[in-house]
């Protein structure tokens, strides 16, 4: 067990080397730059000092090499080229939070909806109820959440004026509404799937055809000998989910105006501000790792025969 988790560990870091070393060159592949594309023309001369000031006037290896040291020794990310004087440290702090408490309340939503949905179309399977929890998840995960979200927005913000349609506060819990429902709906499908397929495969082992043998009742069959390996699929999944959630939350900053990474993350491309794309991709990448791991832990408990070296 502790030979996987060293593996794991060893496995996250080759990830994130290879995540900055694309991401980087993908950077300077793009067209324009930082200091090409503004507005008002920049004089040439000044835009040549401005570049040299950043580093930016040195060959594409050189700032490759300057970065990974930045990154690797001094654990600094740099100083945001659209927001002058702004580290990268500082606007992820201040705009993380909105995301990962989106993200979670999304998926505490997705949890809520879609493992109940697919524990009840597993026990009454070829129902009405498993046909109906089925068709909804399937339209789930058709319906994209950019679509979602304005229809819940402007049916439930702007013409019941029952939830706020834009914005995002803290102490009032009304505004994360709409918007973890849109982006916890398609994960709930997923959930749902999963869940159902987990926990067929569990009703259709022996142990539980010798447990109904033996008289055990219903509920007590489901929640004591089934309900732990049938969630082994949908444990696995919630871990990647979760970090897809927050990093997939761009879209539905955007419809919802909220303050979070996504802002930042359309402007900084917009403009090619590469320090803030590469702190902000990294982020993402180290959230999914983190999850895969804590997913794996979680697999391992639930099903001892992943402890062994494989």
């Amino acid at each position: 067990m502790l030979a996987n988790i060293f593996s794991r560990l060893l496995q996250g870091l080759l990830v994130l080397f290879v995540l900055f070393t694309v991401t980087f060159f993908l950077i300077k592949a793009l067209p324009g730059g930082p200091f090409k594309s503004t507005e008002r023309a920049i004089p040439e001369h000044i835009r040549a000092k401005i570049e040299a000031y950043y580093g930016l006037d040195k060959p594409t290896a050189v700032q490759y090499v300057i970065q990974l040291k930045n990154y690797i020794i001094n654990q600094d990310l740099g100083t945001s080229l659209r927001l002058e004087g702004r580290q990268v440290s500082e606007i992820i702090g201040q705009a993380f939070p909105v995301s990962c408490m989106l993200g979670v309340v999304a998926m505490m939503v997705a949890i809520v909806i879609g493992i109940p949905l697919g524990v009840i179309a597993a026990w009454k399977k070829n129902s009405w109820m498993d046909y109906s929890a089925m068709a909804v998840a399937m339209i789930g995960i058709c319906i994209p959440s950019f679509v979602v979200g304005p229809v819940l927005a402007d049916q439930f913000g702007r013409r019941m004026s029952l939830l706020p349609a834009m914005g995002w506060d803290a102490t009032h819990p009304t505004s994360w509404i709409l918007p973890s429902i849109t982006l916890g709906l398609a994960t709930a499908a997923y959930l749902s799937r999963l869940t159902r397929a987990g926990m067929l495969d569990i009703l259709n082992q022996d142990f539980t055809r010798t447990a109904r043998a033996k008289g055990v009742d219903s509920f007590r069959l489901l929640v004591r000998h089934c309900l732990r390996g049938g969630l082994i699929p949908a444990v696995a999944f919630i871990g990647p989910a979760f970090a897809a959630i927050i990093s997939g939350s761009v879209v539905i900053e955007s419809i919802f105006a909220m303050p979070g990474l996504g802002l930042h993350f359309i402007k900084a491309i917009q403009v090619g501000d590469a320090p803030v794309i590469l702190g902000i991709v990294l982020l993402y990448g180290l959230l999914i790792i983190t999850a895969n791991f804590i997913t794996d832990l979680l697999g391992m408990w639930l099903n001892p025969r992943l402890r062994g070296n494989r």
